[in-house]
C-alpha cells in the first residue's frame, strides 16, 4: 500500500512541478503548485516526518499559497476578474463533475484514514515512538538541523518570503497611485467639458 501511495505522490509532485512551468494562466500555475506541495507532504508522511508534513501543508500549501493567489488576483491581466474566471469555469459541466468527483474521493480518503487510525489505536499500542530530540521528524531534531546544518538555506528562504511580502505592498501602492491619478484626470476632463 505504501508503494502505491508513494507512486501517486511522486506523480503528483513531478506533475505539479511540470504544470507550474507549462501552464500559461498564473492562477492555474498556483493551483498546480498547491498540488505539488501537497504531494510533497504525502511523501514526508511516508518518511514518518509528521511535523514536516504538517508544516508543509499549513505554511506552504496554506499561507504562502494564499499570498500567491492574492498577488495573482491583484496583478492579473485586468480584463477579467479572478471571480469571473472561476465562475465561468465552474459553469462547465465537465469541470463541475470532475470537482465533485475529486471532492468525494478526498472525503472518502479522509474518512478511511480517520477510521483506520482510530481502529488501530483501539486494537494496539499505536505506532512506535522513540522519545528524544535526535529522532527523525521531531521538532527538536528539525530545530537542530535548521539552526546548524541548514541555517543558510533557512535564512535565504525567510528573506525571500520577506521580499515577496514587500513586493506585494509595493505593487499595491503603485496600483493605488495610478487609480488616484486616473480619477484626477477624469475629474479634470469632466470639468473642462462643461
Amino acid at each position: 500500500m505504501s508503494t502505491f501511495v508513494f507512486v501517486l505522490a511522486a506523480i503528483g509532485a513531478v506533475g505539479g512541478a511540470a504544470a507550474v512551468v507549462a501552464l500559461r494562466d498564473p492562477f492555474y500555475s498556483v493551483l498546480a503548485l498547491v498540488v505539488h506541495l501537497l504531494s510533497l507532504a504525502v511523501l514526508f508522511l511516508l518518511l514518518r516526518a509528521e511535523l514536516v508534513a504538517a508544516v508543509q501543508v499549513v505554511v506552504y500549501a496554506g499561507a504562502v499559497m494564499v499570498l500567491y493567489v492574492f498577488v495573482v488576483a491583484y496583478v492579473g491581466d485586468g480584463e477579467e476578474t479572478l471571480g469571473e474566471r472561476f465562475t465561468a469555469s465552474l459553469g462547465q459541466p465537465v469541470l463541475r463533475a470532475l470537482s465533485a468527483g475529486v471532492g468525494v474521493a478526498l472525503l472518502t480518503e479522509l474518512l478511511i484514514a480517520t477510521l483506520g487510525a482510530g481502529l488501530r489505536m483501539v486494537e494496539g499500542e499505536g505506532a512506535p515512538y522513540h522519545p528524544g530530540a535526535k529522532t527523525f521528524g521531531t521538532p527538536g531534531f528539525i530545530g537542530r538541523l535548521l539552526l546548524t546544518r541548514f541555517l543558510l538555506a533557512f535564512e535565504i528562504a525567510s528573506f525571500l518570503l520577506l521580499i515577496v511580502a514587500v513586493g506585494a505592498v509595493v505593487l499595491a501602492g503603485r496600483e493605488r497611485e495610478q487609480s488616484v491619478e486616473e480619477a484626477e484626470r477624469a475629474g479634470e476632463l469632466a470639468g473642462v467639458g462643461r
